[in-house]
């Protein structure tokens, strides 16, 4: 089977860890991994913000780049998505019938990387070591556009020595969205800080998730509640309402949290996160509890 590696512009460009611990893990299952030079972004942002026409050129050049391949394959679920369920879309309204042809035989065989793992190699345990607790936040993209289920829930369970936590409201938007983020800053905040509340909540030293895009979100959340000095807790601050966030100063031995960058796929716990699709800057909650 001939696989090439879609790497993503965002992993490429800000989290290239991303796409080594991608080669890395699927090299260790047996598989030969090719990466295309000639990807570039799928068009993903542009069509969602509302530009589909200027992403056509973008839909044209990932049909191009990876119709020679049997599986490709992403560490990012939104960005599979994309290519599974808006490519078409643009090559109907603004392309050829030959091209709508060509996005939908493409669009079938790229695959998620617990997609590919659990449904295509028949993998669950990839033979991975990780003595933390953690907890696992389903992004939108995976969770309602590609319908991943429980395979990375599979994947963390096979892992050695994890402690698997539940997050609250796990299905709840982390307030990321792409451009949503930036055009609606108070709605995303507002939904961000509900999101850090439910990792704090669990007590868990890594939150991890299938999005670099999310954990980019969520992370950067959280680090600033470190810079701040601050800490996250449930209550009620006067005149607001009852169980929605509070910010308060750290008085000391209380939460802190920071951002950090992990390949995944090994064994040694100082250099991998061990589930079957590498992720992507976990973001690690030093004394959540």
């Amino acid at each position: 089977m001939r696989i090439a590696l879609f790497i993503t512009c965002l992993a490429d460009a800000m989290f290239p860890e991303v796409g080594k611990s991608t080669l890395r893990v699927l090299g260790r299952l047996g598989q030969d991994v090719e990466f295309p030079a000639e990807q570039t972004c799928c068009g993903q942002m542009h069509i969602n913000t509302g530009y589909q026409k200027q992403a056509l050129p973008l839909v044209e050049r990932f049909a191009e780049v990876f119709a020679p391949y049997d599986a490709i394959v992403a560490p990012s679920g939104s960005c599979v998505g994309s290519v599974r369920h808006q490519h078409a879309m643009i090559a109907r309204r603004f392309g050829s019938t030959g091209l709508v042809e060509q996005v939908e035989a493409v669009a079938a065989k790229t695959y998620e990387l617990s997609e590919f793992l659990v449904d295509v190699l028949g993998v669950s345990d990839v033979g991975a070591y990780f003595p933390h607790r953690v907890t696992y936040h389903p992004t939108c993209h995976s969770l309602r556009m590609l319908r991943v289920g429980d395979k990375p829930i599979k994947l963390l369970g096979a892992v050695e020595a994890l402690e698997l936590v539940e997050l609250p409201a796990a299905d709840q938007c982390c307030g990321f969205g792409g451009t949503f983020a930036i055009k609606n800053v108070d709605t995303s905040t507002a939904m961000l800080a509900d999101k850090m509340r439910n990792v704090l909540d669990t007590g868990a030293e890594i939150c991890t998730a299938g999005d670099s895009s999310c954990l980019m979100h969520i992370g950067g959340g959280l680090s600033r509640i470190r810079r701040a000095g601050t800490v996250f807790r449930r209550g009620r601050r006067r005149g607001g309402t009852p169980g929605r966030p509070t910010w308060t100063r750290s008085l000391g031995g209380r939460p802190s949290c920071t951002s950090s960058h992990m390949a995944v796929g090994g064994r040694d716990p100082k250099s991998a996160l061990p589930v079957g699709w590498p992720r992507i800057s976990p973001t690690r909650i030093r004394g959540s509890r």
